[in-house]
């Protein structure tokens, strides 16, 4: 084995003698001239040479005929370096490439919390869930309805999440600590797809009727299409924010899918399959659910907290008119999903009805309403599945079902619903 000792030795005494040298030169030079000295060997190394092929000759040439200063004029406020003042959640003139120093550390540590809450489906064993689905009398045709039906809004919804974090909101939040944890969130999208589809294949479903029910199945459409309507105008590369109308529009997509989308949508179907783990039946499945709830509920922190930063700093877009549409969307989506609700669950199943599911929907949505600083409009809704609370609680570090011991690394501190 190639050891350095003997890599040195191999050198001789004539090689040693000049890294000294250009050792001791260094320390003489002060940075200025550092600078200056590294600046010249840079350009040297673009000098044509008469050895240089045409392509490598050509590649140098068009180098030096670059403009640098075409490419500063497009990072924003690479003027000067940046102070905390200077950084705001939209419409910011600070430069966009500098991390610190942060002015929302809250964002920061939601980024080094999904990170530590890393995982990945493959690590999730099926084999029971794939007995049950297989025996004739392993669930009954209700239990079976749920799983199809939530597998089939569920394998998109979080593709139409990704799209808008991805091609919107990403590009329109001016603020890199935040933008790090936007980046972590679509990428635990695409792990999120990716589970679903690992549920489907397992489970040998047929993929095209499950991947195609959220334009098939009229419940889980009308979902899909009212979430769809606030990303058309934003998703178009020329919307730009710094007017009070298009500043209106982005704060009403991030309300519609962290409040609504991410927020409400995906109570139903997660308890439903959570309900069902804990009656030992798709625990598989149930554990895959688990770990997307627990991701999508630090999504939903975050959503919430960009939402109100956003209203600090813009005052004049939290009025009445804002506040009554804010209401009516969160209103809205509850609405859709006590009706998703009825639909999946036509009678009383796995320990609950949907009229249980409407009370707990209703409860949701009065606190996505205080979340964001607007009033309840369910009063006395309360909260029938409390063993939810438990099952997104972070600070266990076993798995609710017993299937796998998971450490989770950070997180305690986080408070859910």
């Amino acid at each position: 084995m190639l050891s350095w000792d003997e890599f040195d030795k191999e050198d001789g005494a004539e090689a040693a003698a000049p890294k000294q040298t250009a050792a001791q030169a260094s320390a003489d030079m002060s940075l200025d001239k550092l600078n200056q000295v590294g600046g010249n060997a840079a350009l040297e190394a673009r000098a044509i040479d008469a050895s240089d092929s045409d392509a490598v000759a050509r590649a140098k040439k068009a180098l030096n005929d670059l403009d640098i200063q075409e490419g500063l004029d497009d990072l924003e406020g690479a003027s000067g370096r940046v102070e905390v003042g200077d950084k705001q959640m939209i419409n910011a003139r600070a430069d966009l490439n500098q991390l610190v120093p942060f002015k929302y550390d809250w964002a920061w540590q939601k980024y080094l919390d999904g990170c530590a809450n890393h995982w990945m489906p493959q690590e999730v064993n099926m084999n029971a869930d794939i007995a049950l689905w297989k025996s004739t009398d392993g669930l009954s045709e209700d239990e079976r309805r749920i799983v199809m039906r939530n597998l089939g809004f569920f394998s998109t919804a979080d593709s139409l999440v990704a799209n808008n974090l991805v091609l919107a909101v990403y590009r329109l939040i001016t603020n890199p600590e935040c933008r790090q944890y936007i980046l972590r969130q679509a990428f635990e999208e695409a792990i999120h797809t990716h589970a679903y589809q690992y549920c489907i294949e397992s489970l040998g479903m047929d993929e095209g009727e499950i991947f195609n029910m959220y334009h098939e199945i009229p419940s889980v459409a009308k979902k899909a299409s009212w979430g769809l309507k606030y990303t058309r105008s934003i998703s178009d590369p020329k919307f730009e924010t710094g007017t009070p109308e298009t500043d209106r529009q982005f704060l009403k997509n991030l309300i519609a899918y962290y409040c609504v989308l991410e927020g409400i949508f995906f109570y139903c179907g997660f308890t439903q399959i959570l309900s069902m783990g804990r009656r030992n039946k798709m625990t598989g499945t149930a554990e895959q659910f688990q770990y997307i709830l627990r991701d999508e509920s630090m999504h939903l922190n975050f959503g919430i907290d960009v939402i109100n930063q956003i209203k600090i700093e813009n005052p004049s877009l939290w009025d009445a008119q804002m506040k009554d549409e804010a209401t009516q969307m969160i209103l809205q989506g509850a609405q859709l999903e006590i009706e998703y609700a009825r639909d999946t669950m036509p009678r009383g199943v796995l320990g609950m009805n949907a009229a249980m599911m409407e009370d707990y929907l209703k409860f949701i949505a009065n606190r996505r309403l205080t979340q964001i600083g607007l009033k309840e409009e369910y009063p006395g809704a309360s909260n029938p599945f409390p063993w939810m609370s438990e099952i997104m609680d972070l600070k266990k570090e076993k798995n609710f079902f017993e299937t796998r011991v998971i450490e989770y690394q950070t997180g305690g501190a986080l408070s859910w619903d």
